[in-house]
């Protein structure tokens, strides 16, 4: 949602705040859009100028509905789209071609899930180290809306993944796992122009640490810091509990994912046992609940 009017006299804005489009859309129209909505905020402080004219001072930022985002990794296509289904039965907003999900059934599992849910977003998650705008352009072509590229990867295929979304009207995201130092390889991926940052601690990783006794890192640990350094929506990932994952959205977080352990077993990367759409809609309404989400380094007042 964009604002309009007003003049400007330095870092002086006067704007009116445009707000009929979200009451229009309503709030499941623009949360499944994953739509962000630039506003205005005004701190209280104003000027008069020589012509005794008082300006108001004025930051952006965004707010954006929080998402719910299921992650299928899963090896078989037909238990993929089963847990999608009963996932959108829940609430879920986001559908996730994960990783296991794109090797086992390729480009064939995206477009499956395009044909079984033609309104909903489609996270193809192929962690893209290399062959960016190809990756990113079968993907878009196959149905996919978002697809996702590695930090790590060389800062040309980060260029090639970004200029494909552009050329397909794919929304992009970076992935900062493995980076030495997160929080900086969050601003890379803001940089070279990706749409979101998912911060990532990564399965191996995780389960590395724990089995030599050390504590198990979590996406909360840095989450706050890595908000606060971009102005592009997060998504944490990597071993979440359901309470930790419902929390997201109060660090700043807007994108939530459920994946392993919560809907997919971390072992055999199967549907997880018990009430998956019970527990689903648990955290679909606590998500949705919580309302918008300040995105971008304005809602802090810098």
């Amino acid at each position: 949602m964009g604002a309009e009017g007003g003049g400007r006299r330095g870092d002086f804005y006067r704007v009116h705040v445009v707000v009929a489009l979200k009451r229009a859309l309503g709030k499941a129209l623009f949360r499944r859009s994953g739509a962000t909505m630039v506003l205005c905020w005004d701190e209280g402080r104003s000027r008069v100028d020589g012509a005794g004219m008082r300006h108001a001072v004025f930051k952006k930022f965004y707010l954006m509905l929080p998402i719910v985002q299921i992650s299928l990794d899963l090896t078989n296509l037909e238990e993929a789209l089963a847990t999608a289904t009963l996932a959108q039965r829940a609430g879920v907003d986001w559908l996730e071609a994960g990783t296991p999900l794109i090797l086992a059934e390729g480009l064939h599992g995206v477009r499956a899930l395009r044909e079984r849910f033609p309104g909903v977003p489609i996270v193809a998650d192929l962690k893209t180290m290399d062959g960016g705008y190809l990756e990113a352009e079968m993907m878009a072509k196959a149905g996919a809306t978002h697809v996702v590229v590695m930090a790590r990867a060389h800062e040309e295929t980060l260029k090639c993944v970004v200029k494909a979304g552009r050329d397909y009207g794919i929304k992009v995201m970076g992935d900062n796992l493995g980076c030495p130092d997160m929080v900086a390889g969050a601003k890379l991926i803001e940089d070279f122009g990706c749409d979101f940052v998912i911060h990532h601690i990564g399965y191996d990783e995780r389960r590395g640490i724990a089995a030599a006794g050390r504590r198990m890192p979590s996406p909360l640990d840095l989450l706050r810091e890595i908000v606060a350094a971009v102005n592009v929506p997060v998504q944490a990932v990597g071993g979440l509990t359901l309470e930790q994952a419902v929390r997201a959205p109060e660090f700043g977080a807007p994108l939530v994912v459920i994946g392993a352990p919560l809907a997919v077993d971390s072992d055999s990367f199967r549907t997880a046992d018990g009430n998956l759409e019970g527990t689903l809609r648990i955290i679909c309404d606590r998500v949705h609940g919580h309302g918008d989400v300040p995105v971008g380094r304005g809602r802090t007042g810098r």
